[in-house]
Parts: C-alpha cells; sequence; structure tokens
C-alpha cells in the first residue's frame, strides 16, 4: 500500500473526519509489524476492554476520560474495518450502508416506510421465514459471560420459564451458595468451577427478576470496593500499619472504620473501641 493511501481516502470515496480513523488504521498496517499481523479475533480482547472501559467512562460522568476512551474504541472498530476490506469480506461502504438500512428498516415511521411497530415484530420480520432450532439462537454467543447470562435468561422468560418473583431466585443463590459449600472440601476442581458457575447465573437471575442490571451493579461494587480500599490504603498509611505486616483482624478494622466514616457514622466510645 503506498504511503498516499494512508494520508488520503482513496478517491470517489467521501472523506470525513471518521474517514481519518480508518486511513491511521492503514498507516499502521502498512508500516507496524505488530499493526499488520493482527486479525479480527487476535483484536477481540482489546475490542471487549475498550467497550468496557469506555462505559466506565460514562458511569463515572467524566467527559475527558470518555473522549479518550471513545477515541481507543473507534479505533479498534476501525481496525476490523481496515481488515475486512484488505480480505474482501466486505467494504466501509458496506458497513455503513447496511447499518443505514437496518435503521431504516426498524423505524419506518420516521422514513415514512410505514407505522411504528414493535421492535420484536420488526427483527422477527428481519429474519423472515428462517427458523431457529432454539430461541436461544437469537442470542449472540460473543457477549461477555455476564451479559450473555442475562441475555439468556430474559430470553427464556419470554416463553414463561422463569421464576414466579425474585424471591424464588434469591432461594435458588441461596441453593447453589450451599452447593459450593459442600465441595469446598472435596479435591475436584471441576466440579468446584461448576457449582461456582451455577452460583454466579443464579445470582445473575436474582439481579434480573429484582430489576436490576447485574453488569451496572457489579461495575457498582467494583467502584465502591476500590473507593475503599483507597481509604483504607491511605488510612493505614496514617497509623502507621505495614502491609504484609499487619494481620488480617487489624486491617479488618481499618476497613470497618472507612466503611463507618463513608457512611458518616460517628465513631464508637473508647471504651467501646477496647471492646473490639
Amino acid at each position: 500500500m503506498r504511503d498516499s493511501q494512508a494520508e488520503t481516502p482513496p478517491a470517489g470515496r467521501e472523506s470525513g473526519v471518521l474517514d481519518r480513523a480508518l486511513a491511521l488504521v492503514e498507516f499502521l498496517r502498512a508500516h507496524c509489524p505488530w499493526d499488520a499481523a493482527q486479525t479480527p479475533a487476535s483484536l477481540t480482547r482489546y475490542l471487549l476492554e475498550e467497550a468496557h472501559e469506555t462505559a466506565g467512562a460514562i458511569a463515572a460522568g467524566d467527559p475527558e476520560a470518555l473522549r479518550g476512551e471513545l477515541g481507543d474504541l473507534l479505533l479498534n472498530v476501525a481496525f476490523q474495518v481496515v481488515i475486512g476490506e484488505e480480505t474482501g469480506a466486505f467494504s466501509r461502504e458496506e458497513v455503513v450502508a447496511g447499518l443505514e438500512q437496518k435503521m431504516r428498516r426498524r423505524h419506518p415511521h420516521l422514513y415514512g416506510l410505514g407505522p411504528a411497530e414493535p421492535w420484536e415484530t420488526l427483527k422477527a420480520r428481519e429474519r423472515g421465514d428462517a427458523k431457529s432450532e432454539s430461541i436461544l439462537d437469537e442470542v449472540p454467543s460473543g457477549l461477555d459471560p455476564l451479559l450473555l447470562a442475562f441475555r439468556i435468561q430474559d430470553r427464556v422468560a419470554r416463553v414463561g420459564f422463569d421464576w414466579d418473583d425474585a424471591r424464588g431466585a434469591l432461594d435458588k443463590v441461596r441453593e447453589e451458595a450451599e452447593e459450593i459449600g459442600a465441595e469446598l472440601g472435596e479435591a475436584d476442581p471441576d466440579r468446584l468451577q461448576d457449582e461456582v458457575g451455577d452460583l454466579l447465573f443464579a445470582a445473575v437471575n436474582l439481579a434480573r427478576l429484582a430489576r436490576v442490571h447485574p453488569s451496572a451493579a457489579l461495575a457498582g461494587a467494583n467502584a465502591k470496593f476500590s473507593r475503599r480500599f483507597r481509604a483504607l490504603e491511605r488510612l493505614a498509611a496514617e497509623r502507621g500499619v505495614v502491609w504484609g505486616q499487619a494481620t488480617l483482624e487489624e486491617l479488618d478494622r481499618l476497613w470497618d472504620e472507612v466503611k463507618r466514616i463513608e457512611r458518616g457514622i460517628p465513631a464508637p466510645p473508647a471504651d467501646e473501641k477496647d471492646a473490639q
């Protein structure tokens, strides 16, 4: 590929700011051995990581971080498009045209193509006469495992395979936790992994029925733990606590203090502290 191709979109293509991302990838593929060696499969994990980091920036309400993460995400999308063109699988025009056509089909009332219809009805019409062996065939298999569990459960719930309410799912979580307890003393790691997987799947089901998105809930828990642990580190430094030498009991007391400070709960009286 000529260097000029990396600087200017080929003649006949509409040039725009997003074309610069594709031109950037073309340049990298032409001049960097690592970039040239990448395939859609080898780049998948980076695509997923950047999507999650973008979601994290959104959740944090940080526009500056979001700007950077969107750039990283765009780079990964551009890589997939450019490699698709190199292999002859598809062109950038086909990618965008396919998107435009899909959105027109799914928003007929916006384009004068017909009345507004439920999203699922429109998607079913797109599938036409194609018969699926399972209702799960419609669930994308490449999703993050946490989201995939949510989508699987949501799909089967639509045909009535579901708990009556969240309490049934909660009982299942307790049951799975007990089964893990029974496996902890055994020496079969495969069975233990299987039981832990069942517990996680049950927990996702509980979240869904409680109308809590598991990804959002876990993201919040990650952020809360990270925030509290950083506070624990600062408090440990103030108290002269040395990591690696402190006991778990000492760290637990600092952890409880961090949570109390965060919640605005007054410190207990001195004699109560001593009792603790």
